[in-house]
């Protein structure tokens, strides 16, 4: 039983592996699509994809001449999510990343999943999904406005001055949330990040929308 968990463990034993689990957990994609995200060959990529298969991590479907990856389940965001957390406590390296890096660009505390539900509920924050268009149509938090961060300085105009504005993207250390924060604060808006990305809301079980097409 023990060397069958080891199977499981060590399909995370790859950085290629984890940065494709993180893709698929934004919403279903083919290899060719998951290929160029990661800076893979398609037979690379596809190669990654079937070991993540074979230990439970993505489930495949094929439509048309293309083969579809989405996660299993919500577990493997949270099994991602603890790996993260006991590499924050047990190795320097990303000790080091996220003071130098995440830390510089926003120190204050991240928005949590209550406050922004209650936040939402009364009308008091503006939310704002700053992740590629084609993620935000496979899912998104209900209520929240597409401005991927590249188009953020053009669009500054339609965001309220007045209220806050929170920003969220693929998980708690994608950049494109940060950025964004930091944009918006140059630019005299009260800005915010939510403490994770759509993933790890997803996972815990809370609403999520998708476009309609």
């Amino acid at each position: 039983m023990f060397a069958q968990f080891a199977i499981v463990a060590q399909a995370l034993a790859n950085g290629h592996r984890v940065e494709l689990i993180e893709l698929i957990a934004q919403g279903e994609r083919s290899v060719d699509e998951l290929a160029r995200l990661a800076g893979l060959t398609v037979t690379n990529a596809s190669q990654h994809l079937q070991l993540l298969r074979r230990a439970g991590f993505v489930v495949a479907r094929r439509s048309g001449k293309q083969v579809l990856y989405r996660l299993a389940d919500g577990d493997v965001v949270d099994l991602l999510s603890a790996v993260r957390r006991t590499a924050e406590r047990g190795v320097a390296e990303i000790d080091k990343i996220v003071q130098s890096y995440f830390h510089a660009r926003d120190s204050l505390e991240p928005v949590s999943h209550e406050e922004l539900v209650n936040r939402l509920r009364d009308g008091i924050v503006t939310l704002i999904d700053v992740r590629p268009g084609e993620e935000f149509a496979a899912g998104h938090i209900p209520g929240a406005v597409n401005i991927p961060l590249d188009e953020l300085p053009q669009r500054l105009g339609e965001l309220p001055a007045d209220r806050t504005i929170v920003a969220y993207c693929r998980g708690p250390y994608c950049v494109f949330a940060f950025e964004a924060v930091a944009t918006l604060r140059a630019q005299g808006y009260d800005a915010r990040r939510l403490e994770d990305g759509y993933p790890q809301w997803w996972a815990a079980g809370r609403p999520v929308a998708a476009a309609v097409a």
